[in-house]
């Protein structure tokens, strides 16, 4: 056996034994008995042992994990887009003209018709007044005391308190047994990176999303400075997530997780690697204790976090798996209580 197999293998046996938990504990207590759950387990269990044939070598466990509506809640809208409208409203002070401009005249009026209506034109606008023009250590401040401050309307709770438990459980059960996790988000980079390692436990290299460029100059005392550009460089959703992923990452993942539209060629290009991979599909449908929106399976149509029935049928053929919130999580947040399974 050469030397590289023979470190190959003693790698795997420290992640497999040394890491693994411990006997008879269940590594996803969120999760209700069920053809997901056991897909999970199953995956871990033969692409870490050493003698299955699905075995994946440490350097190559990769698991890239959307981040919107698959980590943590994104209705009724995106967290990112909420920030920029309240961004909107604090430059509105600065700025008196953006009051009788739009689109900041409605997101600064609270129109929320108005908004709906909005198409990239608009939003392009927002984006690039909130999110560019300040040294990167200002911006990430921003969204820092945003953050500190901001309730999700359902809820009166901080977004960073919204993640998902079972996907918690999830990221470090992958990590446990060796798996590298990473964030593939639509979302700004620069904007997941400020909590990411604080609440899933993903420093901000191994985060990978839509990105601006940044210019080199220098402050009014000299010292040099990274600004915020308005131009886009990775629009990190649909082709544009394996499209990062090669560009940031270099591996083709094993595993990768989503919930819409948005993130389907991830989904497919995890798939069309060789041996044993694994891709799972969130369906929100459990108005009760979350959101419940598709259109997959009637549920309702959503612009946030579209799941349609393509998607679910692609799924269907595919082997892919649904996540189906109602019947798969007995706890949703990790505030929340757990609940009995639902009857079959």
């Amino acid at each position: 056996m050469r030397a590289t197999a023979i470190l190959t293998l003693c790698l795997s046996l420290l992640v497999s034994f040394g890491c693994a938990t411990h006997p008879g504990s269940d590594p996803l207590p969120s999760w209700n008995q069920g053809p997901a759950k056991q897909a999970l387990l199953d995956f871990i269990a033969e692409t870490t042992d050493p003698s299955s044939p699905s075995f994946v070598p440490p350097a190559e466990r990769i698991a890239t994990f959307d981040q919107d509506g698959t980590l943590w809640v994104e209705q009724p809208m995106y967290t990112q887009v909420l920030y920029c409208f309240e961004r909107v409203r604090q430059l509105a002070s600065e700025r008196p003209e953006l009051k009788d401009r739009e689109p900041f005249k409605s997101v600064i009026a609270g129109d929320r018709e108005a908004i709906a209506k909005f198409h990239t034109a608009e939003l392009t606008e927002i984006l690039a007044l909130t999110l560019s023009g300040m040294p990167v250590e200002v911006f990430e401040q921003q969204v820092k005391a945003w953050l500190a401050t901001a309730r999700h309307p359902r809820w009166n709770r901080p977004y960073t308190e919204l993640a998902y438990q079972p996907m918690l459980e999830v990221l470090r059960f992958f990590r446990t047994h060796g798996y590298q996790t990473y964030i593939v988000t639509g979302g700004g980079q620069d904007f997941v990176r400020v909590f990411a390692e604080d609440l899933y436990s993903i420093p901000r290299e191994k985060v990978v999303g839509s990105a601006g460029a940044t210019k080199y100059g220098h402050d009014a005392q000299g010292h040099p400075v990274l600004t915020k550009q308005p131009n886009l460089i990775l629009n990190d959703n649909y082709g544009g997530k394996p499209e990062g992923i090669h560009l940031m990452i270099g591996r083709r993942p094993y595993a990768a997780f989503g919930n819409s539209t948005g993130d389907q060629q991830m989904l497919e290009y995890t798939g069309a690697g060789s041996g044993k991979r694994l891709a799972m599909l969130v369906l929100h449908d459990d108005a009760s204790r979350e959101f419940a929106y598709g259109p997959a399976e009637g549920l309702p149509d959503s612009k946030v976090g579209t799941f349609t029935q393509a998607l679910y049928d692609e799924a269907q053929s595919k082997g892919w798996i649904i996540i189906r919130m109602k019947r798969d999580w007995n706890r949703i947040f990790p505030f929340d209580a757990a609940v009995p399974s639902p009857a079959p």
